[in-house]
């Protein structure tokens, strides 16, 4: 079989979370690949809309950012921003967000706003952006993410973007929609317990419960029905490769 990088396993197991028939609002990046690639393989009705407003998106390279034009070309419409959050997200029409963070704790909650205290911080983040919006209104939230202790605290030092904050009950009571789904890493393939807790279903090929363990700041709990991360097909390395990503603009710096 073809090598793979962690990366290009990312993107095929991430895919694998998008079902046919879905909406998603796209981000660049990892998450722009796996969506591309899911409508190429099993989701070809995949809906992708973009945050720059573009709705069903059919880009024929890839988009270096939300605002390339690439996205317009074939698209079902352009519409202003502030409608594409007001009538498509904020009116629960978008089944998938893909979100990520420099920092994600065990209830899904993601922070990309500060490290440190709040007031002075020790490091300043970019902030929300369209993320809280994402995370609160969407059907399903899909999180991509190295896998380390530093990313993964036992709680993040500001919730930006909402997961089940202390538990599922919490969310339901906060008036959100929907929730964490999944959270994909370098390492691991997570989901959610029913109280709302990060719990592991899958580890990487080469990659052990010790691993994951020590790469987690908090005691991570495994499904008693662990699998091993099914690494991506012949097809879907060469569409990533040869369509998607051909310049190795995401996937090129990887081992």
């Amino acid at each position: 079989m073809t090598a793979y990088t962690d990366t290009e396993l990312m993107i095929a197991r991430a895919a694998q979370e998008l079902e046919n028939d879905d909406t998603t609002l796209v981000g660049v990046g990892v998450p722009n690949l796996a969506c591309n690639l899911a409508k190429r393989t099993h989701a070809p009705d995949l809906e992708m809309i973009y945050e720059s407003g573009t709705i069903g998106s059919n880009p024929s390279r890839l988009p270096l950012s939300i605002g390339d034009p690439v996205l317009a070309t074939n698209a079902r419409s352009v519409v202003p921003m502030t409608k594409g959050f007001g009538y498509y997200l904020q009116a629960g029409r978008i089944d998938v967000g893909f979100l990520g963070g420099a920092q994600i704790d065990r209830w899904g909650n993601i922070n990309s706003t500060v490290i440190g205290d709040y007031d002075d911080p020790t490091v300043r983040l970019p902030g929300s952006g369209g993320a809280c919006e994402i995370a609160s209104n969407t059907d399903r939230t899909i999180i991509i993410a190295p896998h380390s202790r530093r990313r993964f605290p036992p709680e993040v030092d500001f919730v930006t973007s909402p997961g089940y904050v202390g538990g599922r009950d919490n969310r339901a009571e906060l008036g959100l929609r929907g929730g964490p789904e999944a959270v994909i890493t370098d390492m691991a393939v997570m989901h959610f317990d029913d109280d709302g807790e990060m719990t592991v279903d899958s580890i990487h090929p080469d990659v052990s419960k010790a691993d994951v363990a020590e790469a987690t700041g908090w005691d991570i709990q495994f499904a008693s029905d662990l699998d091993e991360t099914r690494p991506p097909t012949e097809d879907e390395i060469a569409l990533i490769r040869n369509e998607l990503d051909p310049d190795g603009v995401y996937t090129g710096g990887d081992d």
